[in-house]
């Protein structure tokens, strides 16, 4: 099993940029614990950021039959990118919309959601541990996913 982890704008100046919203911890940190809590679970996760929208839209379509899952940060574009959005729907596999601060008490430009219509779910305002909660809703999926298919799997076999 596979989850892509895909962090949009400036999710690359984690650490740096307005600590009092986003915590003092690095995007590198928070990819080591979840590239850890994927290990302890046997699963596969790759990490991608960019600042450009068009190459979100690239990543998300390449998930497409290669991945079982999707994390996503979309950042400033979960207010405004229609395009992915329709990305995420195109690809059909669960995804969970992280954010690290609460966007439903900042801005009001911020409350506009575009892509959590199209997400299995949500984590919002949990800092970076919301990052983890992400993991541990992804894998609890991606288990009865599994369960799922087993069961179908047998039904099959029985009817044979």
């Amino acid at each position: 099993m596979k989850i892509v982890v895909i962090q949009g704008p400036n999710l690359n100046m984690l650490g740096v940029r307005e600590q009092n919203i986003y915590g003092p911890m690095k995007l590198e940190q928070i990819h080591a614990q979840m590239k850890e809590v994927a290990t302890q679970n046997g699963v596969e996760i790759e990490f991608f950021q960019s600042n450009l929208e068009g190459e979100i839209v690239d990543k998300i379509q390449e998930c497409y039959g290669e991945a079982h899952g999707m994390i996503i940060n979309a950042a400033a574009y979960t207010h405004t990118s229609i395009a992915i959005r329709d990305a995420i729907a195109a690809v059909n596999i669960p995804t969970i919309e992280v954010h690290i601060s609460n966007i439903h008490r900042r801005e009001e430009f911020r409350k506009d959601n575009m892509i959590a219509p199209v997400c299995t779910s949500s984590v919002v305002g949990f800092g970076p541990f919301g990052y983890h909660l992400a993991m541990m809703g992804m894998l609890q999926i991606m288990n009865e996913m599994a369960a799922a298919q087993e069961t179908q799997k047998k039904a099959q076999e029985e009817q044979a």
